[in-house]
């Protein structure tokens, strides 16, 4: 084949009959090399052809051009014998990607962006896996730009619906744009460090998993999350342009660091009637003093531009909070605000329901303190959990519920302790607890009567944990059903105030006494929990002034439900001023409020009539068309099952004004549960191990995390179940288990 010339990188070039002597490279020695490509043509035409002509020592010039084919950072390989052919056969235009050399008598073709090679001889291979390689490495700039957008291969692939089995088929795109992001994506939700990137095993997985993306460091990957957060945090301001009002939570934590750090979360009720959650700032405080917190506050909602939409600040009952709600009543007066800020601050009822409880918990301080007595002796010794874990399983205790400790300052937490531990009732009396003259009443170990009185007061606090769960979520609305837990919190106390046990009689009496301060007047409670109440479209004024009537008496009960019907009409009255258009009408269905401006007899009359009528009433005929229509009408029974958000959100445009009011009410949040939670994950965050993270990263960290997160999706709990963990060790132990190695050893079967 004329024009073709073999070059060996460490010889000279030659020419001859069927042996072929080849030259290297610059600056060579001059020695010699010999190859014999004494081929059968059955075997190959191409190969025979090599013998069959002579090829042409290759100049100066030549190695120049072999090697300017080449990137910048690939050189000729030493030893390798290249066929350099300027007037090639091969018509395919992936085939210019390559270099040919032969190895072993074979011919070859080298990527000139990678290390891969393959057989290329035309009549003994296909060209399958040259092609495809030339269209999918990403060494070649080519490749690179479709990456990004420009003729890539679609796949199938199955994808698992969330908590369902069922799989679904689809296609997708192989785009190492996306699985970067995806990266990010995982490395901001999964609360990892940035150097995970950078573990063995990561690196192993990806290899496995994806081998033409290239992990980024964790500098770069830091970098990534920032771009991020300055992303989505654009996002959220575009979308605070569009939204009514908005509610807030606030609460402060010190970190690890010992930095004093707040945390500022939004909600609203979007156009689509879809209730959003989202934790805006997450920034250092100079002190945890109420001005400190208002002006930081303030601050925030300045930079998001919406400290003309704060509704209400939902804060718990620290003295300091008081003074920093007084900061922003003063500010949103300047800015403009709904019923002039009064309405502004919103106390915790979670954190109302904790003081309420441990009031009447403290009348049970011995028998609680014993049970966490012996709860502390059996877990602070594995052999002790060993020994009742046997007697567990003697005594045929049907439960998975694992001993825990309780928090001093969280009841809810000693009532699952004493939950847990009264299911090992039996198993406690089976062991040897510490007993003795010199130990305190309170640690003794549990006798008869106090697991006695630990199964009431777990029987009476059941109602109170099931309460503080539904009143704590931040992903639903519970604004409209307020009025009606604090009604059934009532409701309790009562009952137990009529025990015959004297010891929960007086649990009850002091609770009410607590219940009381906070609750007892209409007063002393935001009016909007009782608007929000009535704007349930399950509960409207009847279930309001039922609800009052039984809490306050026949008399009191009916006045403050009057009161609240007051407050409702001059708050609709507030919001029609504000948003009242022409399109919108200024009368009543069945009278008219607009003034003729035709100049027959009598129209002064009627003008002045019609006056009358709105002083008489109290607001605009308008108003109370509507807002009386709505408390009227009577729900279908496909809509009894509708939640109020729903309900709202298929029916707001026959009220066009009440549903501006129903959207802002409706929104505010019970609890600071929605900022506390994020303090969680501060903690997990800000480890021994992550402490160097600056507040800003923090920040962008926890923020983007929670913008990130579908409300749908439930938040992991990072621990294991040590049941389940157990469970797998007998299926191990068993045999039945097909995915591990049955010769797993476990330490405490050599114990």
């Amino acid at each position: 084949m004329a024009g073709w010339k073999i070059v060996n990188v460490d010889g000279v070039v030659g020419s001859g009959d069927g042996v072929f002597v080849v030259a290297g490279s610059e600056g060579s020695q001059g020695t010699t090399d010999s190859y014999s490509c004494n081929m059968e043509s059955s075997q190959s035409k191409r190969s025979a052809s090599f013998s069959e002509q002579t090829s042409q020592p290759l100049s100066e010039k030549d190695m120049e051009e072999l090697q300017s084919t080449l990137p910048p950072d690939k050189k000729l390989k030493a030893g390798r014998e290249y066929i350099w052919n300027r007037k090639s056969k091969r018509k395919a235009e992936y085939w210019k990607y390559y270099l040919e050399y032969v190895e072993n008598g074979k011919l070859r073709a080298e990527c000139k962006f990678c290390p891969k090679t393959f057989a290329a001889d035309g009549n003994l291979n296909g060209s399958k896996n040259v092609k495809n390689h030339a269209e999918s490495c990403l060494g070649n700039p080519i490749n690179i730009e479709k990456e990004k957008g420009k003729e890539k291969q679609t796949k199938l692939y199955f994808d698992q619906e969330h908590e369902s089995s069922e799989l679904k088929c689809g296609s997708r795109i192989i785009n190492l744009n996306d699985v970067r992001e995806a990266l990010i994506h995982m490395i901001i939700v999964d609360e990892l460090p940035f150097k995970h990137v950078e573990k063995p095993g990561f690196r192993h997985f990806v290899q496995v998993a994806c081998p033409q993306f290239h992990i980024p460091s964790r500098v770069t990957i830091a970098r990534d999350c920032l771009k991020l957060y300055y992303s989505e945090k654009e996002k959220l301001r575009e979308m605070f342009k569009t939204c009514q009002r908005i509610s807030v939570t606030t609460d402060t934590w010190t970190s690890i660091q010992r930095i004093n750090y707040m945390c500022l979360t939004a909600h609203f009720i979007d156009n689509d009637w879809k209730l959003n959650k989202k934790i805006i700032n997450f920034c250092p405080i100079s002190s945890h003093k109420g001005e400190a917190i208002g002006k930081a506050v303030e601050a925030c909602l300045e930079y998001w531009g919406i400290d003309d939409k704060l509704f209400t600040v939902t804060v718990d009952n620290a003295s300091s909070n008081d003074v920093a709600c007084a900061h922003l009543s003063r500010m949103v007066r300047r800015t403009g605000c709904i019923n002039d800020g009064k309405n502004l601050h919103v106390r915790c009822i979670a954190h109302i329901i904790n003081l309420i409880v441990w009031d009447g918990i403290r009348e049970h301080g011995v028998c609680i303190d014993r049970v966490r007595n012996a709860v502390k002796y059996v877990k602070n010794s594995p052999a002790r959990i060993l020994r009742f874990k046997d007697l567990v399983q003697k005594a045929n205790i049907d439960s998975k519920s694992s001993l825990s400790f309780d928090v001093p300052t969280r009841w809810n937490s000693t009532y699952i302790m004493l939950e847990t531990a009264l299911k090992y009732r039996r198993v406690f009396s089976g062991l040897s607890l510490p007993d003795g003259e010199d130990l305190n009443d309170n640690e003794r170990p549990p006798e008869p009567e106090d697991w006695e009185k630990v199964e009431r007061l777990v029987l009476f606090l059941g109602g109170f944990y099931l309460l503080t769960k539904r009143i704590s979520g931040s992903h639903y609305v519970i604004a409209n059903k307020d009025l009606g837990e604090i009604a059934s919190m009532y409701d309790m106390l009562n009952n137990w105030e009529q025990s015959e046990d004297l010891n929960f009689q007086a649990m009850a009496i002091a609770m009410k006494k607590k219940f009381d301060k906070y609750w007892g007047d209409v007063d002393k409670m935001n009016k909007f929990i009782y608007v929000a109440f009535l704007l349930d479209p399950h509960s409207k004024m009847v279930i309001v002034e039922l609800t009052l009537t039984d809490m306050h008496g026949p008399e009191k009960g009916t006045k403050l439900a009057n009161d609240v019907k007051e407050f409702a009409y001059s708050l609709f009255e507030e919001y029609r001023k504000m948003y009242a258009t022409s399109n919108i009408p200024d009368c009543g269905d069945n009278m008219s409020m607009d003034i003729d401006n035709s100049k027959g007899v009598g129209s002064d009359y009627v003008r002045k009539l019609k006056e009358r009528a709105k002083r008489l009433k109290g607001t605009s005929g308008y108003a109370i068309s509507e807002l009386d229509r709505y408390l009227n009408d009577q729900l279908g029974p496909e809509e009894e099952e509708q939640d109020a958000l729903t309900w709202w959100g298929k029916n707001g445009q026959r009220y066009v004004i009440l549903n501006r009011m129903a959207r802002d009410i409706l929104a505010i949040p019970l609890s600071t549960v929605a900022s506390e939670s994020a303090f969680s994950t501060g903690g997990r965050t800000l480890d021994p191990f992550r402490s160097s993270l600056t507040p800003k990263m923090v920040q962008a960290l926890l923020c983007t995390q929670d913008w990130l997160r579908a409300k749908e999706v439930p938040i992991v709990d990072v621990e294991e179940n040590l049941k389940e963990l157990e469970e797998i060790e007998k299926e191990v132990q068993r045999g039945e288990s097909n995915d591990v190695d049955d010769e797993v050893v476990f330490v405490d079967s050599l114990v």
